[in-house]
């Protein structure tokens, strides 16, 4: 899932349909009959491109758009758009792979990525420099140095509020530059609960499972001083997500639900804020417009608090990249190269509440636009961005850690919880050979 793009598939086929599907629909540059690479009626050779948009329309519409106006710029490739539903789409990637039976040109959630990488799922880039230079950092995908996939949008988290209750409460509006303390937010929880006009101060969006938790909780970990793992070299996670600090953080985060500051079993809409029955929401960019639509120029976008080390937010979401088996890398390359155009990546960012990835991009746009409140946004994510960790690992530690943090927001032992998830990461580490 990449909670990120808010990419939440309206339908799916399920696992059994997406492997049928990889089953027959695989094999990067379509083969002809005698095994020679399959040609239309025009000549071009037919390269297979997946996507997991099987379930999000608007996206899945401005990949095709992007792939027709490809296919007519040039006269050497025809791309075919395949489309999974997302709940299944990982699982399809892992059945082609293993059959060697992968389309050229694919989909891959950024920190999944370093995983795929090393399977040997795919294989390097060779998109210019010049294209991909000017573009925000997390939405290129960099593994053992080397550029594997790139995003055409990315994402950031930030706390929605209203500048009414802040006021009305006596709260210090903070800003990019000057971020609320770990004592000025509990402060602020403190006395927005006391004024007893809301269910929960702050929405923390616990119905959404999955990525959602190490992607919006592990900033906050960070931010403490604690990690998911050892980033130095990525062969541990002892003592980043069991030491005093992000004991420190399991304490803190286990006590806002303890003491009713957050709700512990949202719905999994995430609409609290926009509903009333929270006063603030820990909230990606996505959610930013309806948001506004609610509330108008009463809402604020304020960035995430310094908890102790510094700020932090998530970076990365769902890229694109090359399949390790296919023969026809010049349209991979070719078509991520065209898709890197600012009318594209303007009209993505647009159409699906995400932030563009260019300059450019932000200037063709409205949402966006220098100066509006949307691109607070984009100042956070250039100020406060941390990727996951880029490690093979990483599929596994999100896993354990999204059970460590359910654990501890139902009232588990803190240090027990994360001396648990120490133990699973580092025995798969060790199974491994820490992904060398």
């Amino acid at each position: 899932m990449s909670i990120l793009a808010r990419n939440l598939p309206v339908a799916a086929l399920g696992v059994a349909g997406a492997l049928a599907l990889a089953a027959c629909g695989g094999g990067g540059t379509s083969a002809g009959p005698t095994g020679s690479a399959a040609t239309t009626s025009g000549g071009k050779t037919k390269v297979t491109m997946w996507t997991h948009n099987a379930g999000n329309e608007v996206e899945l519409k401005l990949v095709q758009q992007v792939t027709n106006d490809y296919n007519a710029s040039q006269d050497k490739y025809e791309i075919t758009v395949q489309a999974f539903p997302q709940a299944s789409y990982n699982d399809a990637v892992v059945s082609a792979a293993a059959s060697k039976n992968l389309p050229c040109l694919l989909d891959v959630d950024a920190p999944i990525m370093p995983s795929w990488a090393y399977a040997k799922y795919l294989q390097p880039l060779t998109v210019d420099a010049k294209l991909t230079d000017p573009l925000l950092p997390g939405v290129k995908g960099i593994y053992d140095d080397k550029l594997y996939s790139v995003g055409f949008y990315d994402a950031a988290l930030g706390i929605l509020a209203r500048k009414s209750v802040l006021e009305d409460n006596d709260i210090r509006i903070p800003t990019v530059d000057q971020p609320w303390t770990l004592e000025e937010l509990d402060a602020a929880l403190a006395k927005i609960k006391a004024s007893g006009k809301y269910d929960y101060p702050l929405s923390l969006a616990t119905g959404w499972t999955g990525e959602w938790y190490p992607y919006a909780y592990s900033p906050l970990l960070q931010s403490f001083g604690g990690d998911l793992i050892n980033r130095t070299d990525l062969s541990t996670a002892e003592g980043v997500l069991n030491g005093p600090q992000a004991i420190k953080w399991g304490q803190w985060f286990q006590g806002l639900f303890k003491n009713k500051l957050a709700n512990p079993k949202e719905s999994v809409d995430g609409t609290d804020f926009v509903q009333g029955k929270a006063a603030m929401q820990w909230a990606g960019s996505w959610s930013v417009g309806d948001a506004i639509k609610k509330y108008g120029d009463d809402t604020l976008i304020l960035p995430p608090p310094n908890l102790g080390k510094q700020p932090y937010i998530g970076a990365g979401s769902w890229q694109w990249g090359m399949s390790a088996t296919c023969q026809t890398p010049e349209a991979v390359n070719g078509w991520i190269s065209f898709a890197l155009q600012d009318k594209y990546l303007s009209a993505f960012s647009e159409q699906l509440g995400n932030l563009p990835a260019s300059a450019g991009a932000q200037a063709l746009g409205k949402k966006f636009k220098e100066g509006t409140k949307e691109s607070t946004y984009l100042e956070l994510a250039r100020k406060y961005a941390l990727i996951r960790p880029p490690t093979p690992a990483y599929p596994f530690i999100a896993k354990t850690f999204e059970k460590a943090a359910a654990d501890i927001i139902a009232g588990a032992n803190v240090q027990d919880t994360l001396n648990a998830a120490v133990d699973a990461i580092d025995k798969n580490l060790a199974e491994n050979n820490n992904y060398q």
